[in-house]
């Protein structure tokens, strides 16, 4: 059987123009890697929402996967911009292979 460890899995839901801002605090708090995909559209509490580029509000989502220890770092990094920018962060334990490397 393959051995697994767990690890955070962090998604961040942000305007297109902070995905930089979030992949900054992410290299800061020395967390191995991240991806961006493009979201064409979605709903929450202000109603449904599509990609509008010309207007700039699209969004991307920003993930990674990291230590409980480096998840909590990139969450205390994250804070200020949470809530003034609308940002959405989730996170939960995956098991992954090869733990060391995340």
């Amino acid at each position: 059987m393959i051995e697994t460890v767990v690890r955070k899995r962090i998604e961040i839901l942000a305007d297109t123009p902070l995905a930089k801002r979030v992949t900054r605090a992410i290299d800061k708090v020395e967390i191995s890697g991240w991806t961006i995909l493009p979201v064409q559209s979605g709903s929450g509490r202000d109603g449904p929402w599509r990609d509008e580029r010309v207007t700039g509000s699209d969004k991307s989502l920003i993930l990674t996967i990291a230590s409980e220890e480096k998840a909590s770092l990139l969450s205390e990094e994250l804070v200020p911009i949470l809530s003034s920018h609308g940002l959405l962060l989730t996170m939960w334990d995956v098991e992954v292979v090869r733990g060391e490397r995340f």
